[in-house]
């Protein structure tokens, strides 16, 4: 596969307001810190973290619709290289309409007072890309591939559940023909039945239409049903990356292994054991020297207090940010159930 999308060094920065004796800023808050990585054309990316962790404020400020620190992204289109910091307002609305945000509120992200026909008619008329018939076409078409009928059109958000609200966002997020789209928790707020259809959904598209998506979640069985490759992010940073089922199995970093034995198992007749992470998380106003997760991590070791570990490529496409890796055996998903 191609790459489609390059980050490099990402930092995404919150000033506190807080101000020393000179009127200096003295601290801020380092959502995102320093995050590399590539996403490459047709493929899931799933993002995984606990709250807090910078996911989010990552997806935002990769489309920019929160301004890096610093950082690039480079995103590759029709065999060209569009640095997105460097675009204008103008040249970045232009780009906006080949990457979209599905977001985690269906009802929140979608404006009571518009029908389900303007809300998905407003990306096309606002960017001038369609009107008359033609409009009205794709509105259509775009409803019905997002299992929509001709008779919702008419309808306000508040008429419909919480699962076709999500594919009302969907529809919107569609309509521009996008190649790009980033999944911002997109089932956590619905019924597990109709967290299914939504991903099902996503995948059936993502066939159709060749997309790509980033998928933000914390539910980790989610991400392992829509995604090829994983990141674990810790603290404002990743801690690792691998495909789905590698980092599933045989995981490389003690924070991967403790959130893959927080998986609930199918099998009632399995029990858990989870690995409890003691203490608080660290705030990302002043975070730990060394790695960040060395304060609750059961392996640390001096160095780990020290020296913060970069990452680096453990296996075949299979990075981690650990200088425990090589030396710890650590558990997968499937190793922390135990039949009664």
């Amino acid at each position: 596969m191609t790459t489609l999308l390059e980050v490099k060094d990402l930092k995404v920065y919150f000033k506190t307001g807080k101000r020393g004796i000179l009127g200096e800023q003295s601290s801020a808050v380092r959502a995102v810190d320093g995050v590399s990585f590539q996403i490459r054309r047709g493929e899931t990316l799933g993002l995984v973290g606990e709250s807090g962790s910078g996911k989010t404020t990552l997806g935002r400020a990769i489309i920019r619709a929160i301004e890096p620190t610093e950082g690039k992204m480079l995103y590759y289109r029709d065999e060209k290289c569009i640095d997105f910091n460097r675009l204008n307002r103008n040249r970045l609305r232009t780009e906006w309409r080949h990457m979209q945000m599905i977001f985690q509120d269906p009802y929140a992200s979608l404006n009571p007072r518009m029908t389900v026909r303007d809300i998905i008619a407003e990306p096309l008329i606002v960017n001038r890309l369609a009107r008359g018939e033609n409009l009205q076409e794709l509105i259509l078409e775009t409803a019905r591939q997002c299992g929509l009928s001709d008779q919702h059109m008419s309808r306000y958000p508040h008429a419909f559940s919480g699962g076709q609200r999500q594919r009302i966002a969907i529809a919107r997020a569609l309509v521009l023909h996008p190649e790009f789209i980033i999944c911002d928790e997109p089932v956590s707020a619905l019924d597990v039945s109709i967290q299914a259809q939504i991903l099902n959904l996503l995948l059936k598209l993502q066939n159709k239409l060749r997309l790509t998506y980033l998928f933000i979640a914390h539910d980790l069985t989610a991400v392992a049903y829509a995604s090829d490759r994983v990141a674990v992010m810790y603290l404002g940073q990743l801690v690792e990356i691998a495909a789905t089922e590698k980092l599933y199995y045989t995981p490389k970093h003690p924070y991967t292994e403790a959130l893959m034995s927080a998986i609930p198992p199918a099998n009632p007749n399995e029990v858990m054991e989870p690995v409890f992470l003691e203490g608080e998380r660290p705030s990302q106003v002043t975070p730990p020297s060394g790695c960040r997760f060395h304060t609750r991590c059961r392996y640390a070791t001096h160095q780990c207090k020290s020296s913060m570990p970069t990452l680096q490529e453990f296996d075949q496409d299979h990075y981690v940010a650990c200088h425990l890796a090589k030396e710890l055996h650590l558990k997968g998903a499937q190793e922390y159930l135990k039949v009664k």
